[in-house]
């Protein structure tokens, strides 16, 4: 062997360079469309903002029936009976006086007060008219949020008479057989034996006694209007 030195294996070379720190890449975030989040947020505004008018509209609605069905102070008793569940206006064709058809439904968005009764119109009949009459008049200021309505069934042509004191009704000539479908009298007693109400809502949800006392059904229609009177207004839309 020869007596020159060798050099040291390369794994134990040290490097006579300093320790540096390790490098780090950092990468940024990516960036949102100024326009794309401007949008979004002007979606969830507006959704939020849909919301609110829906609760605003709907809660005086809730809160009337609220406190006319389940808080009744002590004491307090309904005359007319509540009908549960209530029956909204049926899909029904009737006429007006001047022969055009006018559909049921499109009485509502006012509080009805409503007879039924042939068009002949016997004594009953027409001390319902008067009571309806005298009611709404009753009212006084608050008389125009509610409607007075007689469903006339039968052919029979009204009198000049009957048509001059019903000047101020809605009378329009139905089928008493698609009434029956949904006005229904007390057992015993026949449609044209009660006067009915119907909310602006469209709904069925009260029915006076046959003979009905004129006081305590007045009674009633004020507490009505009253229960109502931050949300329903006078006059239909």
């Amino acid at each position: 062997m020869s007596g020159s030195k060798s050099s040291p294996p390369a794994a134990e070379h040290v490097s006579s360079q300093p320790d540096e720190p390790l490098g780090l890449t950092v990468h940024s975030m990516p960036q949102l469309d100024p326009a794309s989040a401007v949008s979004a947020a002007a979606s969830r505004r507006g959704r939020l903002k849909m919301l609110g008018v829906l609760l605003v509209c709907a809660a005086p609605v809730i809160a009337s029936y609220f406190m006319y069905y389940v808080v009744r102070p002590e004491g307090r008793r309904n005359y007319g009976e509540l009908i549960d569940p209530q029956r909204p206006l049926p899909a029904v064709q009737a006429l007006g006086r001047d022969g055009a058809a006018v559909a049921l439904p499109t009485l509502k968005d006012q509080w009805l007060l409503i007879s039924v009764a042939d068009s002949a119109c016997d004594a009953d009949c027409e001390r319902h008219l008067f009571l309806q009459r005298q009611l709404r008049e009753g009212l006084g200021k608050e008389k125009g949020r509610l409607d007075w309505v007689w469903l006339r069934t039968g052919n029979t042509a009204l009198t000049p008479a009957l048509m001059a004191a019903t000047e101020q009704a809605t009378v329009l000539q139905v089928d008493e057989a698609a009434l029956g479908a949904w006005l229904q009298p007390a057992p015993g007693q026949r449609l044209s034996d009660h006067l009915y109400v119907v909310d602006p809502l469209g709904n069925w949800m009260m029915r006076f006694p046959a003979q009905a006392d004129p006081a305590q059904v007045r009674r009633d229609l004020e507490r009505l209007l009253r229960a109502s009177a931050f949300w329903d207004k006078e006059g239909r839309p």
